[in-house]
């Protein structure tokens, strides 16, 4: 139950974060999308907290748990209102890489140091 608690609430702080990196390109965002963006982030940290693949490796698996749960935000990036700053492909790019990175540090928090084990 602890590591489901702790890795749910990491998620919803980077969605939060993510959806501040979303409306800081100065277009802003629609509320539709910013509770889509923490919404999805929240649902990753959920699932890396109930998650029992059988990995040895912390890292690896918040790195497979991030890019699993950053492929259906890509492809709702890439369907999104076109932005004359960026094409939808590095959109859609950028999503996943950076959904990698939350998935890590969502473990990392979450396995390292708060200590909970699977």
């Amino acid at each position: 139950m602890k590591r489901l608690i702790i890795a749910t609430l990491s998620g919803l702080l980077f969605g939060l974060v993510c959806c501040g990196f979303a409306c800081s390109s100065g277009n802003g965002v629609a509320l539709w999308l910013g509770m889509a963006i923490i919404t999805g982030r929240t649902l990753m940290g959920f699932g890396i907290g109930i998650s029992r693949f059988p990995m040895k490796n912390w890292a690896i698996h918040g790195v497979v748990m991030g890019f699993i749960f950053s492929i259906p935000a890509a492809f709702g990036a890439m369907m999104g209102p076109e932005n004359p700053e960026m094409a939808p492909t590095m959109i859609a790019i950028s999503t996943v890489v950076m959904g990698i990175i939350y998935g890590f540090l969502i473990e990392l928090i979450t396995s390292v140091l708060f200590k909970a084990k699977m």
